[in-house]
């Protein structure tokens, strides 16, 4: 993995593609997770604002680490040359070492469990940004998040990686976007591996597809894209083969797909 310019090459990648990549509040470069320090929060949203961020993901479907067993048995932390820049300076950046997942107490520590559709709603009281929230399933669930003001839909099973028996992202696609009823777009997150996949999903509705790198490996998320698909292993596989040409690489081979499929 090239641990140094991770985020930079992907993001260099995205732009020569013509698309946008969206960055992880917990990137190892700097600048959605709701922290239990709302300042924290704040902060995080003012500094993607002068940056020139176009939106916010939420993610809501971890409010929670699920019980990730490789990263148990493992015990998987971040290496000691990496850290949350994001977070540095609020004694936050560093995840330290522990007996079973490092990532999973840091969560523990960090993320407010009691995060709630109010926390949307709190979201557009100190941003104009639109917030699109990224881990629904389901048609209910994309209407509620509608009501609370989201500007966007991303379906996603957080790479299965939350519970094992979540449906594949596809499948929860036709029922979430006839729930919005083309109120707002949605997006798939998840599974995309071919250009195939990037037509099926517009197919069944999606406005596009989302690319996010895993914090496995080093992250990315809090914009906006338009090849829009979550891509993530592909991407950090080809970052860790061929760094910024490997990613270049990748969504070519999907574009070419998709215009072949087209």
């Amino acid at each position: 993995m090239d641990t140094n310019t991770g985020e930079y090459a992907t993001a260099r990648a995205a732009s020569a593609a013509g698309t946008i990549m969206t960055l992880s509040s917990w990137a190892t470069s700097s600048v959605e997770e709701v922290y239990k320090n709302r300042k924290v929060v704040e902060q995080l949203v003012r500094r993607a604002e002068k940056a020139g961020f176009k939106a916010i993901a939420l993610t809501v479907d971890t409010p929670r680490l699920g019980r990730r067993e490789s990263d148990i048995k493992n015990r998987f932390t971040l290496p000691p040359n990496l850290t949350l820049k994001n977070f540095e300076g609020l004694d936050l950046g560093k995840m330290d070492e522990a007996n079973d997942s490092g990532l999973a107490s840091y969560v523990a520590g960090q993320i407010d469990r009691t995060l709630s559709w109010k926390d949307v709603q709190w979201l557009q009281t100190i941003t104009s940004m639109p917030i699109l929230v990224k881990g629904v399933l389901t048609g209910e669930d994309a209407r509620i998040a509608i009501q609370a003001g989201a500007a966007g839909i991303i379906v996603s099973n957080h790479g299965a990686r939350q519970l094992d028996y979540v449906p594949a992202t596809i499948s929860a696609l036709e029922e979430v976007v006839k729930a919005t009823q083309g109120r707002v777009p949605v997006f798939l997150d998840g599974g995309v591996r071919r250009g195939t996949d990037v037509f099926k999903a517009l197919a069944l509705g999606a406005s596009g597809i989302f690319l996010f790198e895993t914090i496995e490996s080093t992250s990315n998320t809090l914009s906006l894209c338009p090849l829009k698909s979550q891509i993530g292993r592909p991407v950090v596989f080809s970052l860790a083969a061929e760094g910024e040409a490997g990613v270049r690489k990748v969504l070519q081979m999907l574009r070419d797909e998709f215009e072949l499929t087209m």
